[in-house]
């Protein structure tokens, strides 16, 4: 659709993709092209936000990563987004002054990235104590929702025209920043957001189950995380989203390891230090999974009665870890051991849109 030419936040996904990859493989960005691609990106919105009288930075007429609202002034995922993008691109411009020198790029501009930055306007509700997906999102009429299946995807039934100016989301977006921005949110504030979308979101999208999936856990709603994870996993298996024989949902495919890893085995790896935050749903007693970090294989699993996060490479070096907050030391030799956390919520479960629940 036309609004979705809007999207610019896929420039900072992609930008700090290459961070994350030299974090996960102890890499230097030179090495893949990470500062050209960091520095390019960081122009591209230095050139594109609006600075107002009180000399905050705004993002005007952008479409973030929900589809049924578009064309939007400060996108929170997306303003949150390029923040990150800016930072990322300046601390790499003072690292590798050799790759900076050859862009061009100069310490005046690496100022004016972080200047950027640092007053990036982010929308806060007050009153609701909730971020508004983009400005004033909160003050949209509620949309009826239909208890009929049939009435279902919305964008089969409505006009794009009404959809628009309505409360309801096709596909995760401020929950997606919940997830990749967690450090611009309190504790409190993810649980209130989560709990504010969960009832406003449709997932007319096979991309959306995965996100929610992975917030539901990190809030403590593991029930509900775990039916995400059923859903994102079995979508084609069982045509969830009445599409499949149309190919494969790659996207589906990659958010059900994801939910796992990054829901119940709370992974973070945005961080030099590898992070880790497991929890267990009452149905199951035991979750495993295996990942690569800085080339050394590590293997991660959580029963009732811990978790256990071992080193597989015979002679490997030394890899600090951190589990819910814990530094931890692992070798070969030494596993890194942690008792289990059982969360207590901050909200309710939160529902969701009649017929909407997750469909596992």
């Amino acid at each position: 659709m036309a609004a979705s030419t809007a999207a610019m936040h896929p420039n900072a996904v992609i930008s700090l993709a290459f961070n994350f990859h030299a974090h996960a493989t102890g890499s230097e960005l030179p090495a893949v092209d990470g500062v050209d691609v960091l520095v390019e990106t960081a122009r591209m919105w230095a050139s594109t936000v609006h600075r107002d009288e009180d000399g905050l930075f705004h993002l005007f007429g952008v479409t973030g990563p929900d589809e049924y609202t578009g064309v939007v002034d400060d996108n929170v995922f997306t303003n949150l987004m390029a923040q990150r993008n800016l930072n990322t691109a300046a601390t790499a411009g003072e690292a590798f002054p050799e790759y900076a020198e050859r862009l061009g790029v100069v310490p005046s501009e690496i100022r004016e990235w972080r200047r950027i930055a640092d007053a990036l306007y982010v929308p806060y509700d007050a009153e609701l104590g909730v971020h508004p997906a983009n400005e004033r999102f909160t003050t949209y009429r509620e949309w009826k929702f239909d208890t009929d299946p049939d009435s279902y995807p919305v964008q089969e039934h409505s006009h794009y025209a009404k959809i628009y100016r309505r409360q309801v989301i096709k596909q995760a977006d401020l929950v997606l920043a919940l997830w990749w921005c967690s450090d611009a949110f309190t504790a409190e504030q993810t649980a209130r957001n989560f709990s504010y979308y969960e009832q406003r979101t449709v997932r007319d999208s096979s991309l959306s189950a995965a996100a929610q999936s992975v917030v539901s856990a990190r809030v403590g709603h593991l029930d509900l995380a775990l039916a995400y994870l059923r859903e994102t996993s079995l979508t084609d298996l069982r045509d969830v989203q009445g599409n499949s024989h149309q190919g494969v949902h790659l996207a589906a495919c990659a958010g059900a390891w994801l939910a796992l890893v990054s829901g119940f085995g709370g992974l973070r790896a945005d961080d030099e230090q590898l992070q880790l935050a497991p929890r267990l749903p009452d149905k199951l007693d035991r979750i495993a999974f295996r990942l690569r970090w800085r080339g050394q294989r590590i293997a991660v699993e959580t029963t009732r009665a811990g978790t256990t996060v071992r080193l597989l490479d015979v002679g490997g070096q030394e890899i600090p870890i951190g589990i819910d907050g814990e530094l931890m030391t692992l070798t070969a030799a030494r596993p890194a051991t942690s008792p289990l956390i059982v969360p207590r919520p901050i909200t309710e479960p939160p529902r969701q849109p009649p017929g909407r629940e997750p469909r596992d």
